[in-house]
């Protein structure tokens, strides 16, 4: 069969991947994808905001099956407007897509079913939030309403940082932000809770851990994701039922009585605190970089899962998983998460060692003129599976080595919470 990715990143490579991998598949095309999926599939450039052309050259190309990667594809309504036309699509629809594109819709369904989550404000201007930000305990949260890439959310620690966060939120740092949020700071560690859905059932895709902070030890600025490590060194079974109980299955309740199923990845991040989840926040997609850190333990041929998830027979099938470890990190453009340098070329690829528990999924990368060159902040993931996770780690840095790329850096702890 023919089928067809959405996106450009590390995340849409990996399922690139692994769909290459299937016998079933004999075509694959990314959309625009980058470097990397240039290698193994067709990349088509197409102006994703314009609907129906990706939709006339889906009928075209007769292909039959989209998987959509990103968020904003999903929360503007692909999903909705390709199933129109009965085109099979994995991800969740536009509703549905704003427990990602909306904090504030979240935050009041966790109100109204009770899902454990931090205490919380809702600010529509900044005087208001800033009167909220005079009476409260440090640190407190500060995050924009809208999508962001991961990057609008500050951890403030004095008046004068939630002041500021504030002032670049509402001038339009992350886009147009009607409303802002303000909310408790948990003590505890961070965890990223994979489930897929079929609109009727779900069945958990495992965890991880990742590492936002562009700084080694989780300092400095938030980023789109440093790296991570699957799966979390914090999961056990009574937690995990916790968060289906506590947090998941009341969600599906919420949208349920809105009428509303839910079919796709979700991401479900959450603070845990004493063994208790909390949560920070959805995401209606797999996450980036933990769907290349995850990606690979899989055993199940991936399409399998995602025909099921579109036919409502999630159920029967039986998700496998590689006993084993995985730990990524990612290469990054010098100067990310702020301004950085386009097109750089990246040379000593051919250097790197890659085989079935060793991979490199390209980012922000394109090829031109027969040359690798680096257009995003984030540019390659190295992710490397063992069952020890220093080994894991070594053979990443080994192969981060071998690339000796000047145009970037990378953080050298990822997985420091879980390796000795």
């Amino acid at each position: 069969m023919k089928v067809g990715i959405i996106g450009s990143g590390g995340r849409e490579h990996a399922i690139c991947q692994s769909l290459k991998n299937s016998n079933k598949i004999n075509k694959i095309f990314c959309f625009p994808g980058n470097a990397g999926t240039q290698q193994i599939a067709e990349n088509v450039k197409i102006d994703l905001e314009k609907f129906e052309n990706l939709k006339n050259f889906i009928f075209e190309n007769k292909i039959e099956l989209i998987i959509v990667g990103p968020e904003k594809p999903l929360v503007d309504g692909l999903v909705d407007y390709l199933e129109k036309f009965q085109i099979k699509v994995f991800g969740p629809n536009k509703f549905s897509s704003q427990l990602e594109g909306s904090k504030i819709f979240t935050k009041e369904l966790c109100k109204k079913y009770k899902i454990p989550t931090a205490k919380f404000g809702i600010f529509e201007d900044s005087s208001k939030a800033k009167n909220f930000v005079n009476n409260s305990n440090f640190p407190i949260v500060v995050k924009a309403d809208n999508l962001a890439s991961g990057k609008g959310v500050y951890i403030c620690h004095s008046k004068e940082e939630a002041e500021t966060a504030i002032d670049e939120i509402f001038n339009g740092k992350f886009g147009i932000a009607k409303n802002i949020l303000i909310e408790e700071f948990l003590q505890g560690e961070e965890m990223s809770f994979f489930t897929i859905h079929d609109g009727v059932s779900f069945k958990t895709f495992e965890t991880a851990q990742d590492h936002k902070r562009v700084l080694e030890g989780d300092k400095g600025k938030n980023t789109g994701g440093m790296g991570a490590y699957s799966p979390s060194r914090l999961i056990n079974n009574e937690l995990e039922k916790k968060i289906i109980n506590k947090i998941i299955n009341p969600t599906l309740k919420g949208l349920s009585e809105m009428g509303f199923e839910y079919k796709g990845f979700l991401y479900t991040g959450l603070m845990i605190v004493d063994n208790e989840p909390y949560l920070i926040e959805y995401n209606v997609r797999m996450g980036d970089p933990e769907c290349q850190t995850i990606i690979p333990r899989l055993k199940t041929d991936l399409i399998d899962i995602f025909l099921a998830c579109c036919e409502k027979e999630l159920k029967e099938i039986n998700i496998e998983w590689k006993n084993a470890k995985s730990l990524c990190v990612v290469l990054c453009s010098n100067g990310y998460p702020d301004e950085f340098k386009k097109n750089i070329q990246i040379n000593n690829l051919n250097n790197i060692k890659l085989n079935l528990d060793n991979y490199m999924f390209h980012a922000g990368t394109i090829k031109k003129n027969e040359k690798i060159l680096a257009v995003g902040g984030r540019v390659l993931n190295f992710v490397s599976l063992s069952n020890d996770f220093k080994i894991a780690k070594k053979n990443v840095e080994e192969n981060l080595e071998k690339l000796n790329w000047n145009g970037g850096f990378f953080r050298k702890d990822i997985g420091y919470k879980v390796i000795e």
